[in-house]
């Protein structure tokens, strides 16, 4: 990939970046920090990126990779898993979506860290069992199953019976929690 083509690349998957650094670290802060550190080595490693292969993929891979080196130094630090502290420093929404999102956020961070990462790579980001499981380094019957405990979990965690399969007539339109249900496949 030329310079320009892989600058480019590099910059458009800038978002999805974001996403899945989110999914790891509950701090906007600290994804960022993943992400910047990601580019920074992509952009180190640019000459050993194959043509033809999956970008995105190869991104995801160092961006995990960043977040488990990190992690492993940081493990003296004081965590706060269940956003206690965090969430008291901060106003709460008024609007019901946003209790939702933030419903969803706190059963999302519940989850163990590699369902958690399965389901934001097959339900959030798109790509397929096979894509996720080369991202994670595990087999693909290993990321189906992590991504199906994780929807089933959610669903317990956020309590909501319209979330659950089969719980809609055919051809009506599911409600809410279309990343449960996309995830399905």
């Amino acid at each position: 990939m030329a310079a320009p083509d892989f600058e480019q690349a590099l910059v458009g998957a800038i978002s999805h970046l974001r996403a899945f650094a989110r999914s790891f670290a509950n701090d906007p802060a600290r994804a960022d920090d993943l992400v910047q550190e990601t580019l920074v080595k992509a952009w180190n490693s640019r000459d050993s990126f194959t043509p033809g292969t999956n970008f995105r993929a190869w991104l995801f891979t160092i961006l995990r990779n960043v977040y488990f080196s990190q992690h492993r130094k940081l493990r003296r630090e004081v965590d706060d898993p269940d956003d206690h502290y965090q969430n008291s420093l901060s106003v709460q929404p008024e609007q019901y979506g946003h209790l939702d999102l933030s419903d969803f956020r706190d059963a999302l961070a519940t989850l163990p860290s590699d369902q958690r990462e399965a389901l934001v790579l097959v339900g959030a980001e798109g790509f397929s069992y096979e894509e996720a499981a080369q991202i994670c380094g595990c087999a693909v019957g290993t990321i189906k199953s992590r991504v199906n405990r994780a929807r089933n979990r959610l669903v317990e965690l956020l309590g909501d019976e319209d979330l659950k399969p089969g719980s809609h007539h055919e051809g009506e339109t599911p409600p809410a929690g279309t990343l449960l249900k996309s995830t399905a496949r």
